[in-house]
């Protein structure tokens, strides 16, 4: 239902909301107040909700440390918003963030995640447990790993993911873990430093710790090493705008990216559906696979965009170049942006897969058997399950991602081969 504007405040002072100083709360007539729990929920000063689609369950307490606006979010149990902005986001139980916040549209975080003052998040899913600190910009990235909140993966203070290159494009999302392994809550935590930073796109391994300062360039897919990555050397050299460098790199961990988190719509579809519950379960499990969406749509679309550059890049080069030649690097680019359309409509087909396999049907039955004996809590159930069920829902998973990596890379074979080095 509906309701006035005039009318709303008192209305969810009626049903049990607390608000504090009501005089400065605002609340738009868009937002539908049957959304909104009446168990416990604390709306502090300052606060202002918008949006038809928002969602706030029980024990939410927004604005505590300043003031709050919220535009259709999605807010689960005991989630704390301390200050700031936050928009067309998911936020699961007992997620916190800090004053300063401001998290733009395609954010999810899972349970118990959380950040400190001042961060910058869009585009971004961290899996439970994962902390930020203050002062971040960390937008268009995926991160697991930890098993609990005392062992969790960390972001340093003043750590920033560059997701914007010289040549304008934002194909530059970095996995920070993995899907198919980070879902069991069962890896070692990844620690990127303070005053650091990742250019992405970039993949890095579970147990990786960067020391503070570095700036990681490449990706780091050992497990369990230490980064200090910095500028060596001076370089003062020709830059021809427009002209991509080696692109293998940043097609590869895109496309690795975006079979990720369309494995990770597939988990949610099968199994994070059993979990979430609330007064609300329908609608925020609802307002997941709506984000999860939006977070692969934005992929595409900037894979997308990419495709577009490079064929101005590849056009660019032919003029500059007075030899005229063709070396694989240059092949590579051509064959990519000629098959753009087929691409993306295969990245499209794969949001739609049916996962329904022999290893899905094995793990989501023992999931079933451990929900019967543990109760609804997904971290429980999750961490209780034995090592060779959590193994076979990994391998379920990584089938459902190579299968996706598998189809477009058939549809780009040259991206298989390894790149020459006689590139601009």
């Amino acid at each position: 239902m509906k309701n006035s504007d005039n009318f709303i405040i008192d209305q969810l002072i009626s049903k049990g909301v607390t608000i504090l100083k009501p005089e400065s709360v605002f609340i738009d007539k868009q937002v539908d107040i049957s959304r909104i729990s009446d168990k416990n929920v604390t709306i502090y000063p300052g606060t202002r909700i918008f949006g038809e689609n928002t969602l706030i369950c029980s024990h939410a307490k927004i604005g505590f440390e300043g003031p709050v606006t919220i535009e259709n979010c999605y807010i689960g149990h005991g989630v704390k918003l301390k200050g700031g902005f936050f928009s067309e986001s998911v936020f699961l139980k007992g997620v916190e963030m800090g004053s300063g916040s401001h998290v733009r549209s395609g954010t999810i975080l899972e349970e118990y995640a959380s950040a400190a003052h001042c961060t910058g998040l869009k585009q971004t899913i961290l899996f439970p447990f994962v902390t930020l600190g203050s002062l971040i910009n960390f937008c268009d990235c995926f991160m697991a790993g930890g098993t609990s909140r005392k062992d969790h993966s960390e972001v340093g203070s003043s750590f920033i993911h560059f997701n914007y290159t010289p040549n304008q494009d934002k194909a530059t999302a970095s996995l920070i873990g993995d899907v198919p392994s980070g879902v069991m809550l069962n890896n070692r935590p990844i620690f990127l430093g303070g005053q650091g930073a990742i250019a992405g796109p970039c993949s890095i391994a579970y147990g990786t710790v960067s020391a503070a300062g570095s700036i990681i360039r490449k990706n780091q897919i050992k497990e369990n090493h230490l980064v200090f990555d910095g500028i060596k050397r001076s370089i003062n050299m020709k830059y021809t705008h427009g002209i991509y460098q080696n692109v293998k790199g940043q097609v590869i961990n895109n496309i690795i990216y975006l079979a990720n988190i369309i494995t990770l719509l597939q988990w949610y579809k099968n199994i994070r559906k059993k979990f979430i519950y609330d007064s609300f379960s329908d609608e925020l499990y609802k307002g997941l696979i709506i984000t999860i969406n939006m977070a692969i749509d934005e992929r595409i679309k900037r894979f997308a965009d990419l495709c577009d550059k490079i064929e101005n890049s590849v056009s660019v080069f032919k003029k500059s170049d007075k030899n005229n030649s063709l070396p694989l690097w240059l092949t590579q680019q051509i064959q990519l942006y000629k098959n753009k359309e087929e691409l993306i409509n295969c990245f499209n087909k794969c949001k739609s897969i049916d996962s329904n396999s022999q290893l899905c049907n094995i793990f989501v039955k023992n999931i079933d058997k451990e929900i019967l004996e543990s109760g609804k809590d997904y971290i429980k159930v999750i961490k209780n399950l034995e090592k060779k069920d959590a193994k076979t829902g990994t391998q379920w998973l990584c089938q459902i991602k190579d299968n996706i990596i598998g189809k477009i890379l058939n549809i780009i074979p040259l991206f298989l081969h390894e790149t020459l080095s006689n590139r601009p």
